[in-house]
């Protein structure tokens, strides 16, 4: 599981993703979001734009991110 670190009170999905270094671009984010590959939380999400805050588990491909307080 990949744990990304807040910098501000939220973080965006597509920036998550991009962070977490699961996607090349926002681009790919883009496309990875809306065509339904990503789940937050457990479920579906295609809201590329969907605010992320601590305690959040976003799945893309078999992987993992843990969305953690800002150190």
């Amino acid at each position: 599981m990949i744990k990304l670190a807040l910098k501000e009170e939220y973080i965006k999905l597509g920036q998550a993703l991009k962070a977490a270094g699961l996607v090349g671009s926002g681009v790919d984010a883009k496309y990875a979001v809306q065509d339904g590959l990503v789940k937050v939380n457990g479920e579906t999400c295609t809201q590329r734009g969907k605010k992320l805050c601590a305690g959040d588990q976003v799945s893309f491909q078999g992987q993992e991110i843990e969305i953690v307080e800002k150190e």
